[in-house]
């Protein structure tokens, strides 16, 4: 076994998740870009293979239907399915963030009407935190409430990236429900059908060359949920979405590194088969520079990803770990991406590869889940204060 748990079974799990991801995910983006009816009967075809194969839902513990398998081992296949936009959905691993907010606060009714069809991979989630009005990167600024109204719930606001919310048979909206407590005690998550009359769905807000996709901005216009809806307790909306969100961004980091290995799979490929002035790219000095840089920045993502999982596998919040490598493993995938269109000249800025694309994906991972710039600064305060044992590697 290695230092970060990579044993000889999930070694084997990897090489035929690959298999799957490279044969048959990776093949039908094409057909799965166009977010029509046809791609999402390719996309149910892509999902009942999984599950054929035993690669459906790995990472969900087993009491809730998945494969159980272990939190470490999981990150070393979540950067396999990285490899494709798409290979989330189609293993089942694309609501395993919802599911453990399900799965260690809800209650028996909610898991049995919620948890059980998200991991059997019938219905999809969405989670409503960023508001336009306000600050995403302070989401102590949140101003969506929800008001008691005797047996119910009340809730009233303007959400946007609700991702996923068109599609999603739910949203976990985070909602201020407790303004006199403190300002991390003051907001609750509460479950919303997004069949629920005052649940609109704004638009679906066009993104870095996407009209469609599926960021939504939502309006909840005295949007009545039973009082039972609410998830976990009352004011405990900070500590569900760390837990949501920790895990997550390791995730993250794993599937960029799967992404950007990708490109340099066919920034190298390239390399060997183009000729110019007089040799091959694969023969240029700075052709070699860019192979070269991003074998090492892949390399040292990778190492402190997996450290930063390691940590949070025993039990450590690792909050210096997973803030370093969301920034870093954000700009080496922008980096490894930008290299790789580089190499291929006019074809990478074309659809005739999938770089263009991965490029305009890779843009949103310096924002999503917390700015660079917030990340680098709670990094530095925690540094300043004990520069010594305050690191990771001390």
């Amino acid at each position: 076994m290695s230092r970060y748990g990579l044993t000889d079974d999930i070694r084997a799990l990897r090489e035929r998740m690959k298999q799957f991801i490279n044969q048959e995910v990776i093949p039908r983006e094409p057909i799965l870009s166009q977010e029509d009816t046809r791609a999402r009967e390719v996309m149910e075809e892509l999902k009942r293979s999984a599950k054929r194969q035993g690669l459906w839902a790995l990472g969900h513990p087993k009491e809730i239907g998945g494969g159980g398998v272990p939190f470490m081992s999981f990150v070393y296949l979540n950067e396999i399915i990285g490899r494709s936009h798409w290979g989330q959905e189609a293993v089942g691993s694309l609501t395993m963030q919802d599911a453990i907010m399900l799965h260690l606060y809800g209650t028996a009714e909610q898991k049995e009407r919620w948890l059980k069809p998200l991991v059997a991979g019938d219905i999809l989630p969405s989670v409503a935190l960023t508001e336009p009005e306000v600050a995403g990167s302070d989401p102590t600024l949140m101003q969506t409430t929800a008001v008691l109204d005797g047996d119910h719930w009340v809730i009233n606001g303007h959400k946007w990236f609700t991702t996923g919310a068109n599609r999603a048979a739910f949203t976990t909206v985070f909602c201020l429900t407790e303004p006199e407590a403190p300002r991390h005690a003051r907001f609750s998550a509460i479950i919303v059908p997004t069949d629920t009359p005052g649940y609109e769905i704004v638009r679906v807000v066009p993104t870095m060359g996407h009209t469609g996709g599926n960021h939504c901005e939502i309006r909840l216009t005295d949007v009545r949920v039973p009082r039972d809806n609410l998830l976990g307790k009352r004011g405990e909306g900070f500590v569900i979405a760390q837990k949501r969100l920790g895990p997550g961004r390791i995730f993250h980091c794993m599937r960029w590194l799967g992404q950007a290995q990708r490109a340099f799979e066919l920034m190298c490929e390239r390399a060997k088969t183009r000729f110019a002035h007089g040799s091959f790219l694969s023969e240029k000095g700075e052709i070699q520079r860019y192979i070269a840089e991003s074998a090492a920045e892949i390399h040292a993502a990778r190492l402190m990803t997996l450290d930063a999982a390691r940590a949070m596998d025993e039990g450590d919040e690792a909050r210096v770990e997973i803030a370093l490598i969301k920034f870093w493993g954000a700009r080496m995938l922008h980096n490894v991406i930008d290299r790789a269109i580089q190499v291929h000249g006019a074809l990478g800025l074309t659809a005739d590869t999938p770089l263009e694309f991965m490029y305009r994906e890779a843009r949103y991972a310096r924002i999503y889940d917390g700015p660079d710039e917030v990340h680098r600064m709670t990094v530095a305060r925690r540094l300043l204060r004990d520069p010594i044992n305050g690191t990771p590697w001390a």
